[in-house]
């Protein structure tokens, strides 16, 4: 029977069942990916055989899981980690048949249109996603009334004006990108493009950030005594699901695809008053 205790959360029961070892090994940003996956999952509606995104997944653990916990087909999907390392781990989990690796970048996507069931980005959607545009990028990719979700670290309430001093320490310039789910909801709302139906932040979720941190980092002193002193006024973690509206237009020319280009339109016409076409 193991005896490593490492990780367990009554909260999280699926995540408790993989070994601390594969996690920790796995980790690949601030949070206990399993967590926050299991978490997001529970709002949404996935069923075997959907066609998920898993956008900015890392060493694909999130990926793995989705997989071995709900049969769904993910598409693990990340541009810091590599492929061809996330193959091993995915085959070393018994789980090729259902989860492919990709390396690609979240504004240039390989996918067509309407492809996927779900899309999920755990952890990472920060980084990008608070672009204004970017939802009206992404959003193409989903089928209409189809669900997009993310979670991972973010604010309890927005910070107005200089950052908190308990927080200084550690604040970098990355850390800007954090919201609060109030933030999130109607930074998605007013687009029109999804509805959202969920939007919160994890009860006593800076508790779990530094159980995650004081098993992968516990040199970190930094960061863990930020988010002791801040005892969850400002740290936390954050989820968002909305549901692609049907009716919303999407304007592909605002998309930040840099592959993409728009239909040659050239007319050839005089130069100059004198010339003839």
């Amino acid at each position: 029977m193991d005896s490593d205790f490492r990780l367990v959360s009554e909260q999280f029961p699926r995540a408790s069942q993989y070994h601390p070892e594969w996690v920790l090994s796995n980790a690949s940003g601030g949070a206990n990916s399993l967590w926050l996956t299991e978490w997001l999952a529970s709002a949404l509606e996935l069923r075997p055989g959907m066609r998920v995104l898993d956008l900015g997944c890392g060493r694909a653990s999130s990926s793995i899981f989705l997989r071995r916990e709900f049969g769904v087909q993910v598409w693990a999907t990340d541009l810091w980690f590599s492929a061809a390392e996330n193959i091993q781990r995915i085959r070393d989990a018994g789980v090729e048949d259902g989860v492919f690796p990709l390396h690609a970048d979240a504004r240039s996507l390989p996918f067509a249109p309407s492809f996927f069931d779900a899309i999920v980005c755990i952890d990472s959607f920060p980084y990008f996603g608070s672009d204004d545009l970017y939802l009206n990028y992404l959003a193409q990719f989903v089928k209409p009334g189809a669900t997009l979700g993310i979670a991972g670290a973010g604010l309890v309430r927005e910070i107005e004006g200089a950052v908190p001093e308990h927080l200084r320490a550690w604040w970098t310039q990355d850390l800007w990108a954090f919201h609060s789910a109030a933030w999130w909801k109607r930074h998605w709302e007013r687009t029109g493009i999804v509805d959202v139906e969920l939007a919160e932040t994890m009860p006593d979720g800076w508790k779990l950030w530094l159980d995650w941190h004081r098993a992968v980092a516990p040199d970190n002193t930094t960061e863990i005594k930020a988010i002791e002193e801040d005892g969850g006024r400002f740290i936390g973690y954050v989820r968002v699901v909305g549901r692609r509206r049907g009716e919303a237009k999407l304007e592909e020319y605002c998309w930040p695809d840099t592959l993409r280009s728009l239909p040659q339109q050239y007319t050839k016409k005089p130069l100059l008053r004198n010339q003839e076409s």
